[in-house]
């Protein structure tokens, strides 16, 4: 039961993360000026990452008290830490960086938010497998 609730929490959270990245992101500078869908994506992005926060730490949790420290729970442990970072610093940086016009600065945090998004992807893939 621990065991299949894991998992279900993994695929979701791979599922919210591809919708996210494939779907809602593109069509949203596709749809929208740059003005409005500069808030948008504001808006979503702590949602985004505080929901898949929340789900990866649970998840973490019940990996543990199934396997206790396996590849798994440290996997997950670490998409939850590293969706903690892009919410509390990365995100909070990037923005910073696009408001005070320091583009170099913006690609560069921005890049590391798309490292670490895709990161997050494959070590989710392999807990799945």
């Amino acid at each position: 039961m621990l065991s299949q609730s894991a998992l279900y929490l993994t695929a979701i959270i791979l599922g919210a993360m591809i919708f996210f990245s494939f779907v809602v992101a593109p069509t949203t500078f596709r749809l929208l000026d740059e003005e409005n869908s500069r808030k948008f994506i504001r808006g979503i992005f702590p949602f985004y990452y505080l929901l898949n926060l929340i789900l990866s730490f649970v998840a973490s949790i019940l990996f543990f008290f199934k396997q206790n420290l396996s590849i798994d729970f440290l996997l997950m442990t670490s998409i939850c830490i590293l969706f903690a970072i892009s919410n509390f610093i990365l995100m909070p940086m990037i923005n910073k960086f696009r408001d005070n016009n320091e583009n170099k600065k913006f690609k560069i945090s921005h890049f590391i938010s798309v490292i670490i998004n895709f990161i997050q992807l494959i070590f989710l893939v392999i807990i799945l497998l």
